[in-house]
């Protein structure tokens, strides 16, 4: 009791200092223990109050309502786009949930879903999709192989999307103005668009920057010459944020990029690289970190350049490193080999693809899944398994990989 008094004394204090909003400033300074612990039916009651308003603020704070989700990104977060586009992904993609192809770049669910699930909203349908679509509480602009800048060259004459970030942009710009012209003509299409006001109120998320940098290694260029590119693509990134800013747009939730020196389509490109203790390409990683630091520097001047707006930086890299890193801890295996491809020490090979079909020694062999997705960190090579992008998202979600440390349900007031 001794304790507690003095934690109590030396708690009154420093809340009277800081002007801590809490039970404390509805009593007098001098208020006694016992007349305090008398508001309270018990001991145990009072301690989880007083530990949670010094301790952990936030936990009092509101969640956040946001009625609306609207995504740019790239295959790590693309749900149909690339699909509309260009060609869809065929079975084994979606078989874990969705029993079928779902136009995503995964055995089942993305991140993306898991945030859209958390505020109770439905799946986040592609602006490029022209059938059966419901844009009422959000849109994705993303599409797989998208990059920041504009790149070299794209789809079919190479093999970067044309959907760059600018475009995203531009396309979101569009549909802002054209959704509400919809929706003042009424009818049908009216229920499928979202409400004005739901612009301003929601979440708007990123996850693009990773084809950038593939773009660059993939070109030949040195280590040094991609990392000397970096500024630049943060520069444009800032550009369409501040862009989509201007458009409305207040809350902001932004992924880093991740550990792309542990993926196989790069650990099989540039076999002869330096690798670290997880098997990974250290130098690959080190600009993947290098872009990290430039966009936390971007976000870090955005806030300052925009106070009445909420960014939130999550840093994915080092979730996603720890499934390499620590694979069992986190009930993962093989974290370097993919589930659903085909030939060498990583199951992954550029020449034929999961769901596609190779001729070995006069039999055909379908490309398929491994017999347990739920334990497998990659899923064809470039892409994350659902059971590994749950795990991303059940830890990014809590806030402790965000700065500032806000969790995903009160993005809105960091």
């Amino acid at each position: 009791m001794k304790k507690i008094l003095q934690f109590y004394n030396s708690t009154v204090e420093s809340l009277y200092k800081t002007k801590h909003v809490s039970v404390f400033q509805l009593y007098p300074k001098t208020i006694s223990l016992s007349l305090l612990l008398s508001e309270f039916s018990n001991m145990s009651v009072f301690l989880f109050m007083l530990l949670v308003s010094i301790l952990n603020p936030v936990v009092s704070h509101k969640s956040c309502d946001f009625p609306a989700v609207f995504n740019l990104g790239d295959s790590n977060s693309d749900t149909g786009g690339y699909a509309s586009a260009f060609t869809p992904p065929t079975s084994p993609y979606g078989d874990t949930y969705f029993h079928m192809p779902a136009r995503r770049f995964s055995d089942g669910r993305l991140i993306i879903d898991f945030i859209a699930e958390a505020f109770g909203l439905p799946f986040i349908n592609a602006y490029l999709d022209s059938v059966g679509t419901n844009f009422s509480h959000g849109i994705n602009f993303a599409t797989s192989a998208s990059t920041i800048r504009l790149p070299i060259s794209v789809i079919p004459n190479g093999g970067f999307s044309p959907f760059y970030l600018g475009l995203q942009n531009s396309q979101f710009e569009q549909f802002k103005v054209r959704s509400q012209v919809i929706r003042k003509q009424g009818g049908l299409l009216a229920s499928l668009m979202p409400k004005e006001e739901y612009f301003s109120k929601a979440l708007y998320t990123f996850d693009i920057g990773q084809n950038d940098l593939g773009e660059g290694f993939f070109s030949n260029l040195t280590v040094q010459e991609v990392n000397a590119s970096i500024p630049d693509i943060i520069n444009k990134f800032s550009a369409n944020i501040k862009n989509i800013y201007n458009l409305g747009a207040r809350f902001f939730w932004v992924h880093n990029t991740g550990p792309i020196g542990c993926l196989p389509y790069v650990l099989v490109a540039f076999a002869s690289t330096e690798k670290d203790p997880a098997g990974c390409l250290k130098p690959y990683n080190e600009v993947a970190q290098y872009f990290n630091l430039k966009l936390k520097e971007s976000i870090a001047q955005l806030r300052n350049e925009f106070p009445s707006a909420a960014f939130t930086y999550v840093d994915i890299y080092s979730v996603k490193y720890s499934l390499f890193a620590e694979p069992q801890k986190h009930g993962f295996e093989l974290p370097l080999v993919t589930c659903c491809g085909y030939g060498g020490e990583y199951n992954y090979s550029s020449a034929v693809l999961c769901g596609g079909t190779i001729t070995v020694n006069g039999t055909e062999i379908f490309v398929g899944s491994c017999d347990n997705p739920s334990v497998r960190v990659v899923w064809d090579g470039i892409h994350y398994t659902e059971a590994a992008n749950k795990f991303i998202f059940d830890q990014i979600s809590t806030g402790s990989f965000s700065d500032p440390a806000v969790p995903l349900k009160q993005a809105c007031q960091s």
